[in-house]
């Protein structure tokens, strides 16, 4: 059960400046922000996550689909519920080293990935995007990967605005089954 708001601010001595805000805590977040997983340089082959995926099970790697150049994957630090990255499976950088059918093949699966989204989830809109480089904002920045965030409709509210978290509301196992079986074939 929350606290009550009351006119006065909660006393909060040495923990920071009293606010009246409550506070969600989301400690997981702080392996993502440390680097948990992530390849050191442009040839970290070993160790890079984009590279170990597809070794698993679609379940286990939260693959959706795999294609003979790219496959699609949940993202494990979700922005909204279904955020999907499309990934070529050759260790690459940068956008212009790919070869003509993995520039294709990435542009066929991003746009089964948006269908799948709005016939699992009824999406409203999409955020496409890939971030080259660290300077860019590419958490991985040693292999390519570009972003398919499905929106819809006041999923911008008070808590990631105000409250600075994110609410999803299935568990990633779930949410990649679901996408998986409305996946689009060829």
């Amino acid at each position: 059960m929350l606290p009550t708001m009351t006119s006065e601010p909660e006393q909060q001595i040495g923990v920071g400046a009293p606010d009246a805000f409550q506070r969600l805590w989301t400690p997981h977040r702080m392996a993502y922000i440390q680097g948990e997983n992530k390849p050191t340089g442009p040839e970290a082959e070993d160790g890079c996550p984009f590279c170990l995926i597809p070794e698993k099970s679609d379940e286990d790697g939260l693959v959706v689909a795999r294609g003979q150049h790219v496959y699609a994957v949940l993202n494990l630090y979700p922005y909204n519920g279904g955020h999907m990255m499309i990934v070529p499976f050759r260790h690459v950088a940068d956008y212009t080293e790919l070869d003509d059918a993995e520039t294709a093949e990435l542009a066929d699966f991003t746009k089964r990935a948006m269908t799948a989204l709005r016939t699992a989830s009824g999406a409203h809109g999409f955020n496409l995007g890939m971030n080259q480089g660290t300077v860019a904002g590419a958490g991985i920045a040693a292999h390519l990967h570009q972003h398919i965030v499905p929106r819809w409709g006041g999923d911008t509210n008070f808590m990631p605005v105000v409250g600075r978290t994110k609410i999803l509301p299935q568990l990633l196992a779930d949410t990649r089954k679901m996408v998986a079986d409305a996946w689009p074939s060829a």
